[in-house]
């Protein structure tokens, strides 16, 4: 099973659509795939229009954590209506899981533990996660084989990308594991002198951990979204699938 968790310190940058659109694509493949919202926010649950009651989605799973077994993940997991597709369903509760603190003992690894109990039921888990630094990122960055970080190609979300990867040098200095990397600019507009730059200044500073494919700016994500559907399974072609099939191939290796 391979664990990918999209990440940034801001919001707003295509987190939640990089997690649907490349679970659309990986499922349209035959793979199984379990999607997992961890932002409190919780976008990618509103998505589906999935429910978001306490007794089956992953605060649960925090809440009893002693108590962690397989019957408890995977009553928590949520079959879509889409084949392949699996949904670990976030709550607003979630924002709760941080005043735990990361001072307990295994509150970093809760969500490690919980993806092990169904490691053979998927293929592939794709992490949604929340901008803030807390046990909630530290938990997806911990479960993560590769860390995807989308960067809307505008000044505010090169902050953001500075402040997680100064995240990144801290969690690796506390787990004593780097995860490896890749950095994929999002929503870029090449009509605009901004996207340009900000393009500009990826390529000259993350040469090495960039991705050669830029998600473009495509109003087919806003219409697939209104109908909650992965933009795969809501279109055949479009510039922004067409991106999303490019960096699956030849940055994430999935033919």
């Amino acid at each position: 099973m391979r664990k990918w968790t999209v990440a940034n310190q801001k919001g707003g940058v295509g987190k939640t659509t990089t997690v649907i659109t490349l679970a659309g694509l990986l499922a349209e493949q035959g793979r199984r795939v379990l999607m997992v919202d961890m932002d409190p926010q919780s976008s990618l649950t509103h998505y589906f229009s999935r429910s978001l009651g306490e007794s089956s989605d992953l605060y649960a799973l925090f809440k009893d954590r002693v108590s962690l077994n397989r019957a408890a993940v995977e009553s928590a997991i949520q079959d879509l209506p889409f084949a392949g597709l699996s949904l670990l369903a976030s709550s607003p509760l979630l924002a709760t899981v941080e005043k735990m603190g990361t001072a307990q003992s295994g509150m970093g690894r809760i969500l490690s533990e919980a993806l092990q109990w169904v490691d053979d039921a998927y293929d592939d888990v794709l992490i949604d996660t929340s901008p803030t630094l807390g046990v909630l990122l530290v938990n997806a960055i911990a479960a993560a084989d590769l860390l995807i970080l989308p960067v809307q190609t505008e000044f505010l979300a090169l902050k953001g990308l500075e402040r997680m990867m100064r995240t990144l040098v801290m969690i690796a200095r506390s787990q004593q594991r780097e995860v490896p990397y890749v950095i994929v600019p999002t929503m870029y507009d090449r009509r605009t002198s901004a996207s340009q730059q900000c393009l500009k200044t990826l390529q000259q500073q993350f040469a090495g951990a960039l991705a050669s494919q830029v998600i473009v700016v495509d109003t087919k994500f806003r219409d697939a979204s209104q109908a909650g559907v992965p933009l795969s399974l809501f279109v055949s072609e479009s510039r922004g699938l067409d991106a999303y099939r490019t960096l699956l191939r030849d940055r994430l290796e999935v033919k």
